[in-house]
């Protein structure tokens, strides 16, 4: 639709200038976008809200032709004076963004103005403190437990919400940040015997895996 638009475009050449297209009605802009993740390379997309992020990430599949990554980088949806912390399912958004963008070859990236201007946390925290745990390791609950806290998971007796974990004897249930599912760690003396996903509303088993990554649950050390 917009291929020969964007192939006749002067695009800018040297740091200081710019090039607008538009405006483009509806979709439109969702449209565009989507002709330019074609070109090869990672597209960075700033929208100026929280709201206009998410119509785009919800439009975008709608309009690709292949299957294009799509990573956001929400908004930390709090005011610098607030005295409360942002979101868990927010703060496992942009962590896990934050995880897969040095290794986004392709892809669309997608945040909101007032993300653009926040600090970004250290790449090498990030990596340095994502725990590996693989089926048939050596797994020592307290030191996995203690390693957790240090991490920012909060212990509780039921794990309902990202950055939680809970111990109960051989079973250890976590929610990753960044992971769409928490994790049930089934142990056999001091080996891992099984990891399964499962439902934090009724407590069930939904699949097995063979390893899962455990980021950091906050994303500055402290």
């Amino acid at each position: 639709m917009f291929t020969q638009l964007l192939n006749n475009t002067p695009w800018p050449s040297k740091v200081g200038t710019r090039t607008a297209l538009g405006p483009m009605p509806g979709a439109g802009g969702t449209a565009a976008v989507a002709e330019l993740a074609g070109l090869g390379r990672p597209l960075i997309v700033i929208v100026a809200s929280s709201a206009e992020a998410q119509t785009l990430e919800r439009e975008l599949p709608l309009f690709l032709a292949t299957d294009v990554p799509i990573l956001t980088l929400p908004d930390w949806e709090t005011l610098p004076y607030d005295h409360f912390s942002p979101h868990q399912d927010i703060v496992s958004q942009r962590l896990r963004t934050f995880f897969e963008l040095p290794q986004l070859t392709d892809g669309i990236v997608i945040l909101p103005i007032t993300t653009a201007m926040l600090r970004t946390p250290p790449q090498h925290y990030i990596e340095g403190n994502t725990l590996d745990l693989s089926v048939g390791q050596t797994f020592d609950p307290e030191a996995f437990a203690a390693q957790l806290t240090l991490n920012g998971y909060r212990a509780v007796d039921t794990v309902f919400e990202h950055g939680e974990f809970a111990v109960r004897g051989a079973l250890l249930d976590v929610f990753p940040m960044g992971s769409a599912s928490p994790y049930r760690i089934d142990l056999f003396d001091d080996e891992v015997e099984t990891l399964r996903t499962f439902d934090p509303d009724t407590q069930r088993t939904i699949n097995r895996v063979e390893r899962i990554k455990l980021m950091p649950a906050r994303e500055f050390p402290m």
